[in-house]
């Protein structure tokens, strides 16, 4: 094939069964935010650039290097796809006035996109589930949100996930830690790498935040934020840490942790593991309260976390997590022109009565469509010939308990079919 014509390098194709994990993956965490009272919200994929310039902020990787971003070439307009979806919530929630009845818990799910170089666990297209809650100010909401991740990995039978935890303080002192960057590392220019220097007078912060293992001895050895939280600062994050001991989660606070998005405040964490090699990090978040006031919106308190897909399926299925896979409960084998006739009859009412049926297509031998039915993994086969359509019946045949095959009655099939499903189940304890 072309390779014009293949998928775009780091955007991968999902199908078959490990799309129908992914499918039950999702579902598993749809009922879990539930049970914390979020509820969902579906933004555009394509949002306008000045969105992410100004919630993320113009001096971070994600601005200056990863966005797919590009001009409209009917209206000029500048859009970019997706790199995440706090912001999109935010604009939405802003758009549409959704705090004025109240806070909200909101969750979303759904592809994001970033020019970065793909390895495992991390891709140019790749998935987040995330939460957000807008409107709390607490620092209860915080440790909830922390709290909701420590029960999904505890459901997914996950270990050596650890909490790290931090505070970033307020925009003042903030702004004093800052000053105080720039002085240091000012009078040791001659260690900065590139990144760093371009940084030093627009985002110090992000310096803190390095890979390069040149600059760790520099980085240990500059001012630390919580030289500089004050009272309230301190209040909040110390009621988060209580919530927390008291819950029986355990954390590290890691003074180095600023995250790598310019609007947080306040908590920020992550949740990270060895497991899955230099990309870490399972799932992060933390506390933005002046995003929506940064976008245009009245000042409003909000919280959040988002976690990737692809890092937490591997994740869990390294700890031996496996989906279901998703079988029929009955395939219908059918050979004659009135069994043919009467076959798509026969499924149609047996959909209609709640069971799952594949009808086979393609005509074939009875003994090649049985084929097909085993391999379906479909509790019974429905079998019709042209003798069972005269006498207005179908053969049930048992494909995975070794029973009886029967003739019924057309009339009838739901309810025998139903008996013997339920007795199949009951006898390997499934009910």
């Amino acid at each position: 094939m072309s390779r014009s014509l293949r998928a775009v390098r780091g955007m991968n194709d999902i199908f078959l069964d490990e799309a129908e994990t992914w499918e039950q993956f999702e579902s598993l965490i749809r009922d879990w935010l539930k049970s914390y009272g979020y509820r969902p919200i579906r933004t555009p994929i394509v949002e306008p650039t000045p969105l992410f310039k100004r919630a993320i902020g113009e001096v971070t990787d994600i601005v200056e290097k990863e966005m797919y971003s590009f001009e409209d070439a009917l209206n000029g307009e500048h859009l970019t796809l997706r790199p995440e979806c706090t912001a999109s919530c935010v604009r939405a929630v802003m758009q549409h006035s959704l705090l004025h009845s109240g806070p909200k818990r909101l969750y979303y799910h759904g592809p994001m996109f970033r020019h970065e170089r793909p390895q495992k666990g991390r891709y140019r297209q790749f998935h987040q589930i995330g939460a957000e809650a807008l409107g709390f100010d607490g620092p209860d909401i915080d440790a909830e949100l922390i709290l909701m991740c420590a029960r999904l990995w505890d459901d997914l039978g996950l270990e050596d996930v650890r909490l790290e935890l931090n505070s970033l303080g307020s925009a003042e002192e903030r702004a004093a830690h800052r000053a105080s960057l720039i002085e240091y590392f000012e009078a040791r220019k001659d260690q900065l790498d590139e990144d760093a220097s371009r940084r030093l007078y627009t985002n110090p912060l992000r310096i803190l935040d390095t890979k390069n293992p040149d600059m760790q001895a520099l980085v240990e050895a500059a001012p630390r934020l919580d030289a500089f939280l004050g009272e309230d600062s301190r209040a909040h994050f110390d009621g988060v840490q209580q919530i927390l001991k008291d819950a029986g989660v355990p954390y590290r606070i890691n003074p180095r942790l600023v995250r790598g998005l310019d609007y947080y405040n306040r908590t920020v964490f992550e949740w990270v593991t060895d497991q899955l090699g230099a990309q870490g990090t399972v799932c992060a978040g933390g506390r933005y309260d002046g995003l929506i006031e940064q976008l245009g919106g009245k000042p409003a308190p909000a919280a959040g976390f988002a976690m990737g897909v692809e890092r937490l399926l591997a994740l869990w299925q390294a700890s031996g997590g496996e989906a279901e896979r998703e079988v029929p409960d009955v395939y219908v084998v059918h050979q004659g022109e009135l069994a043919d006739r009467m076959a798509f009859g026969v499924a149609e009412g047996l959909r209609t009565q709640g069971f799952s049926a594949i009808l086979h297509c393609g005509g074939g031998s009875f003994k090649a469509q049985m084929k097909k039915a085993d391999a379906s993994g479909a509790a019974c086969a429905v079998i019709i010939g042209d003798d069972e359509a005269q006498a207005g019946e179908v053969t049930l045949k048992p494909l995975r308990d070794g029973g009886e095959q029967q003739r019924v009655a057309a009339d009838a099939l739901a309810d025998v079919l139903a008996d013997l499903l339920f007795a199949v189940e009951d006898d390997d304890g499934s009910v």
